[in-house]
């Protein structure tokens, strides 16, 4: 069986993002990755009043470390595509593969160059001249979008 795309979160901040990508995450039927540690606690109200009732049907995987994530991910012969607004290959232009994982960094400061490095892939979304980066539930949401719609996974 083929293993599906993925949704990892890089030592994400803010509940309310973790709390909307998780909901869409559940809509879409997408697993999540998320990268410990957070900036905030799993119990956060306000990642319960993002996801809504639909956090606890999210498929939600929480690893220790980006080490731990990325020996599981190679272990799967998985590619790791980084969304990032520093990124030189654009969105449109990217071919996504069924069981890409797409990783967000944190809202702050996006990923370490050490985890830059290991991404088969680097993927920005273009936007209007001036403007420097979306919220990361909006990117993780035209991300996931774009990718289901090449692979043809979206749900039936």
């Amino acid at each position: 069986m083929a293993l599906p795309m993925r949704i990892a979160l890089y030592q994400p901040e803010i509940a309310g993002n973790v709390g909307a990508i998780l909901r869409l995450a559940a809509c879409l039927a997408v697993p999540v990755d998320i990268i410990m540690p957070t900036g905030f606690a799993f119990s956060d109200a306000r990642l319960k009043r993002a996801a809504m009732d639909y956090g606890a049907a999210a498929d939600v995987t929480r690893h220790a470390n980006f080490e731990a994530f990325d020996a599981l991910r190679r272990a799967e012969g998985r590619r790791l595509l980084l969304m990032s607004a520093h990124a030189s290959q654009r969105l449109p232009d990217v071919r996504f593969a069924p069981d890409d994982v797409l990783l967000m960094g944190s809202e702050s400061a996006g990923v370490p160059d050490s985890v830059r490095d290991l991404a088969d892939i680097r993927v920005r979304i273009p936007m209007a001249p001036g403007f420097r980066s979306l919220n990361i539930a909006v990117s993780t949401g035209i991300a996931v979008a774009e990718a289901l719609r090449q692979t043809e996974g979206f749900p039936a």
